[in-house]
């Protein structure tokens, strides 16, 4: 199903950066351009193209400790500059590293917990610094950005169990933050929007109140085998061959039900936070993030759904390049602000 689409969204018609990285370049057949055009804007195919004509060798070639230094020089390259903000702080969040963004020294705002992207192996604090002030301007709240621990020193569940104690901990202590503790939101983007999804789960499990779940191009389901994983499977951003290497870095296959891992495999999804998700049409997880629309709608869960036509996984770190990321930040602000206004 797909009512709920935003118009303009649907009418034209990841998970990571590319950035400078380290070793050799690689040899790598050209596009095929022609058969790209009809799922890209012409703006997405001329940034595809331009990373393409970089030949950087893909995160797959890596050990996970060059793919880490290769995300964080790329990953805010199409990105917008980071805006200043009157308050950007690292703190320690449940023993694990933190960063406080707030629009304003106001007290008592409303707080979004935002785990970033990255397949669960790469990505972190400085590689979703503009993304997360972005949305503390646009949801005119705070956000705070949280560093899991990563695979493959540590294997799943290490970082489903790093979110669901930051979300605990913030839960109790959002108010020596000054922030509003009654007013929380959960949020992340591709293996963050995983986490979040699954940290929505655990909060309704232990009874605690979200005001919204935001995901961003969330992975949700076990074994990446939806026909998009086959439509996208090469050239558009993010590759099987990625995919692959981050799921084996992170989860054994014998794992992969777990609905800690896969959302969509909960045995459960009712009463759960309402739901802004974003989804980019050339991007191997649309098909997962369409069925966990649709099954959050089916368990009486408000959902809204967003579907940017003609933009791959990670559209939302290029508003340099492409406007569907405006829009896309813009309706992350809108709903978040919708949300902490609820009663």
């Amino acid at each position: 199903m797909l009512a709920g689409l935003t118009g303009k969204h649907i009418a034209t018609a990841g998970r990571l950066g590319s950035g400078p990285a380290l070793g050799p370049k690689h040899t790598v057949p050209p596009l095929n351009s022609l058969a790209m055009s009809e799922f890209l804007t012409p703006r997405m195919a001329s940034v595809l193209e331009r990373i393409h004509r970089a030949n950087r060798p893909p995160f797959h070639s890596m050990t996970p400790e060059q793919a880490r230094k290769a995300y964080q020089l790329g990953a805010e390259i199409l990105d917008l500059p980071r805006a200043p903000l009157a308050r950007a702080q690292d703190f320690e969040l449940a023993g694990r590293p933190a960063r406080l963004y707030a629009p304003s020294i106001e007290t008592g705002l409303p707080v979004l917990l935002y785990f970033h992207g990255g397949g669960f192996t790469i990505g972190g604090l400085e590689t979703h610094d503009s993304l997360c002030r972005q949305l503390a301007i646009r949801g005119d709240c705070a956000v705070i950005s949280f560093d899991y621990r990563l695979a493959p020193e540590h294997l799943f569940p290490a970082a489903v169990d790093d979110c669901f104690a930051a979300l605990s901990w913030l839960a109790e202590n959002a108010t020596t933050l000054n922030l509003d503790a009654t007013r929380l939101a959960i949020g992340g983007d591709s293996a963050g929007g995983t986490l979040a999804a699954a940290s929505a789960l655990h909060a309704r499990d232990i009874g605690l109140p979200l005001k919204l779940q935001l995901l961003i191009t969330p992975g949700t389901t076990a074994h990446a085998d939806t026909p998009s994983h086959t439509r996208f499977n090469a050239g558009y951003l993010l590759d099987a061959a990625n995919i692959r290497w981050f799921f084996n870095h992170y989860i054994p296959e014998t794992q992969r039900e777990d609905w800690r891992f896969a959302p969509l495999l909960a045995d459960d999804h009712a009463d759960l936070a309402s739901a802004l998700i974003l989804l980019a049409e050339a991007d191997p997880l649309v098909d997962e993030g369409l069925a966990y629309a649709d099954r959050l709608r089916a368990s009486g869960v408000p959902v809204e759904l967003e579907l940017f036509r003609g933009v791959t996984h990670d559209f939302i770190k290029m508003g340099r390049m492409i406007p569907e990321a405006l829009q896309a930040l813009d309706a992350c602000g809108a709903q978040l602000k919708k949300a902490f206004a609820a009663p």
